[in-house]
């Protein structure tokens, strides 16, 4: 199983966990923002960078670059997605364009984050990819 990251699986479980009950209690939920081109990054951003989250593909990736990048990888993302969390239940109390944003902004870190202390460069385009379109999709959809 050296191909799986199992911690990224379990971030990716607990990140979509709040993204499936927002999604089902709010049907018919249309994007007011229409750039294809952002959409596309977005999408791209989005799946790579959960696909490179969960699977470890040796292509472009160096490892740990530091001393104890584990335990700094662990702490890091696993604090970030709580934060991520509880804004989302802050956000189900009363939605605003600052929780949006932030709840665009805190996943693009941790996959950034994830790609930069495990080295993975696929990871960091794939994140900086998602967050270009992310960030700008949900600004356009909330302001």
């Amino acid at each position: 199983m050296d191909y799986l990251n199992i911690y990224g699986l379990i971030i990716m479980i607990i990140i979509m966990l709040p993204n499936a009950v927002f999604a089902m209690k709010t049907k018919n939920l249309e994007s007011k923002y229409h750039n294809k081109t952002v959409e596309a990054i977005e999408q791209i951003g989005r799946f790579g960078s959960m696909f490179l989250m969960v699977f470890k593909v040796p292509l472009l990736e160096y490892g740990y670059w530091f001393d104890n990048a584990n335990i700094v990888y662990m702490v890091l993302i696993g604090a970030l997605t709580l934060l991520y969390c509880f804004v989302w239940i802050l956000y189900f109390r009363q939605s605003s364009i600052a929780k949006a944003m932030a709840l665009a902004i805190l996943p693009t870190i941790i996959f950034l984050s994830s790609g930069i202390i495990l080295s993975q460069v696929l990871l960091i385009v794939t994140a900086l990819l998602f967050g270009i379109g992310h960030i700008t999709i949900t600004y356009n959809n909330n302001k």
